[in-house]
């Protein structure tokens, strides 16, 4: 892949000065992308309220939000998504609230409904899984704002609010249903002196159960004594609430409040994503690099020292009877380029893990710029899928690279095998968890079209791209092994426990795993607790030192087991780093019985059914620097030494 690599590097550079040079032209209003650029209002112009999906920790299982019986717009309008929102589960659809910018409203009715056994019902269902009700304004996301006084009464931001609560009446044992039916909007803006038009700066809101009441039949004009804006009698509390039980009537309302805010439009994010663990991201880091200067040491110490008195003194042997005297790597010579058994599995692996790194890499990059914010939602998912479609070409490239090195002959196979065998695996693990989500009847199962699309990235796309770099990749000249391999396998000796095959890759997997697991906590918990992860920067320093990590415990193993005279390294440097999913698995399970509160069935299927697939994903990608890094390891050591 080297020629290739460099002409690409080349054009990458050449593209990125351009947009450079660009970018210093036309000024910072360039940076803007489509979709997330910022919007001014006037004084009176009318806020789209947009409504989002239903969520719940509790269940893990997504609902648009007109799956239950709310108030409903003349007509129901759904906001164009993109890819990475519909596989999120995302249904944006436009709402019966009506705000105008800067005009504050107080208890505005929205509507009145009368519940009947089967909508109370469902109401309780949600109530009960502890849903949460998701509004968009302005690309914001509606929060509901916490203070916590064990941090010096710092406010912290809650995505969306429950739509009700469970209590009981003082002085009665009986659990109540009851939903929250007020709600107090905030809206912050940042104002511009000059030509007096505002941007949103931020959405919150404080929801109310309130049973509301009033005089006389319905109608459009009927006034509220609960709650009207001609007395200024506002809702500040829930002390009447509304009980959700079949034949009651439920009046739904809300005021909007504005605030002139000092906060820019660039930095209103910020108080979203404050980040209030900073010191353990740090630790995270310290506690990687630690690992990483660990095992520097130790391949220092075998390629200075070790490795380099070892080649001086095989080089300066002068008869045979005293170079049969020396024993360890040096003896296996003969044998340590010999293609290992399944060999086609093996380069079909390794040009899977080709593409899943050039994925990754490019990825975190684009989120480090800045590119892949909260505010684009859906943007990273739809991000790696279409960099892992065009990253086929790599894939291919490498598994037939290394298939004609093991004297292959037939590469459309093993390139077939590279384009469907990891996508087939996650494909149908995903389908079936999709079926399983369509049987819910929740938003979050992928929709026909949508999954029509991803067969056709996989097939159109990717597949072509696959044998196009097989094509090249094969069309390359072997790689020449260093040292010529004996026509009849050496016998490898006994081996010590401590280099037991599986105890050895077990042991493996430890060190770069625990490189990356405390970040781990932070991924899961945004996945699984529907918060943000926007701490790019750590990850990539992370990722990094994950990469160093990989490549450096295999080589000190792989080191090992030569010593020890036995040749067989090709699947061991593999599954050597890559054990490291095994131990990405059994955390996941941990962090399953710790920090979740799932307890259905489905909801817990959904949950190791993703993992499996992230622990798989993880698999490919580290055993894949494994065997790179084990694979440059041996053929330097053994060009090194003289063979007669």
């Amino acid at each position: 892949m080297g020629s290739r690599s460099r002409s690409i590097n080349n054009s990458a550079t050449a593209v990125v000065s351009a947009l450079l040079f660009l970018f210093l032209i036309h000024g910072a209003n360039c940076f803007y992308l489509p979709g997330v650029a910022p919007e001014d209002f006037q004084k009176g112009d009318l806020l789209k309220l947009k409504v989002n999906k239903l969520t719940s920790i509790k269940t893990q299982l997504p609902y648009s939000y007109y799956s239950l019986p709310f108030c409903t717009p003349k007509k129901i309008v759904d906001s164009a998504e993109n890819l990475g929102e519909v596989l999120r589960g995302d249904r944006i659809e436009n709402s019966p609230y009506v705000f105008k910018m800067r005009e504050p409203q107080m208890c505005t009715i929205l509507c009145k409904i009368t519940l009947d056994g089967k909508t109370a019902k469902q109401f309780k269902e949600k109530i009960d899984d502890e849903y949460r009700v998701n509004m968009i304004l302005d690309n914001l996301p509606l929060v509901v704002p916490v203070r916590r006084l064990d941090q010096e009464s710092r406010t912290v931001y809650q995505l969306g609010y429950h739509i009700g609560v469970k209590g009981q009446y003082a002085g009665s044992k009986e659990e109540k249903y009851f939903i929250h039916n007020h709600l107090a909007f905030t809206v912050k803006y940042h104002k511009d002196s000059q030509t007096n038009s505002a941007r949103i700066v931020g959405f919150e809101v404080k929801p109310y159960s309130i049973k509301h009441e009033y005089e006389g039949k319905w109608s459009e004009n009927t006034r509220l004594t609960t709650c009207d804006p001609h007395n200024k009698r506002a809702v500040v509390n829930s002390n009447t609430p509304q009980e959700v039980e079949a034949k009651k009537e439920i009046i739904f309302t809300y005021d909007v409040d504005y605030q002139e805010s000092d906060v820019k439009w660039a930095s209103r994010w910020d108080a979203y994503l404050l980040m209030s663990d900073d010191q353990i991201h740090w630790f995270s880091i310290v506690n990687s690099l630690m690992i990483v200067l660990f095992l520097s040491g130790m391949v220092a110490m075998i390629m200075l020292r070790t490795l380099y008195r070892d080649i001086s003194r095989y080089n300066e042997l002068e008869t045979q009877e005293e170079a049969l005297e020396e024993t360890g790597w040096k003896l296996v010579h003969g044998d340590v380029f010999r293609p290992p058994s399944n060999s086609d599995l093996l380069c079909v692996y390794v040009g899977t893990g080709v593409q899943f790194l050039g994925m990754m890499l490019v990825t975190m990059i684009f989120a480090v710029l800045g590119f892949l914010s909260p505010s684009n939602r859906g943007g990273l998912m739809t991000a790696m899928l279409l960099l892992w479609v065009f990253m086929g070409i790599f894939a291919g490239y490498a598994s037939a690279r290394l298939y004609k090195m093991f004297k292959g002959t037939e590469w459309k196979k093993v390139t077939l095998r590279t384009a469907f065998m990891f996508p087939a695996i996650v494909f149908a693990i995903f389908f079936v968890l999709n079926a399983i989500i369509w049987g819910q009847k929740s938003s979050g199962a992928v929709p026909f079209g949508t999954m029509f699309a991803l067969v056709l990235l996989w097939f159109g796309i990717s597949v072509p791209l696959v044998f196009v770099g097989g094509y090249i990749g094969f069309r390359k000249p072997a790689i020449e092994d260093p040292v010529k391999t004996n026509k009849i396998p050496r016998q490898i000796p006994e081996q010590a426990w401590y280099m037991n095959p599986v105890f050895s890759i077990l042991i493996g997997g430890i060190l770069p795993f625990g490189a990356v697991f405390i970040e781990l906590f932070f991924i899961l918990t945004s996945i699984w607790l529907n918060q943000f992860y926007y701490i790019f920067g750590f990850l990539f320093l992370v990722f990094i030192i994950l990469l160093i990590t990989c490549a450096e415990i295999t080589i000190v193993l792989c080191y090992f087991q030569l010593c020890s005279e036995d040749y067989l390294w090709w699947w061991r440097s593999y599954l050597t780093s890559g054990s490291s999913a095994l131990y990405l698995f059994l955390y996941a399970t941990f962090y399953f019985f710790t920090k979740l509160e799932i307890t259905k069935l489905v909801s817990g299927m959904l949950y190791f059914g993703y993992m499996l697939i992230a622990s798989y994903a993880f698999f490919v990608l580290t055993g894949s620097i494994g065997f790179y890094a084990c694979f440059w390891f041996t053929r330097l050591i053994y060009s090194s030494v003289k063979i007669d």
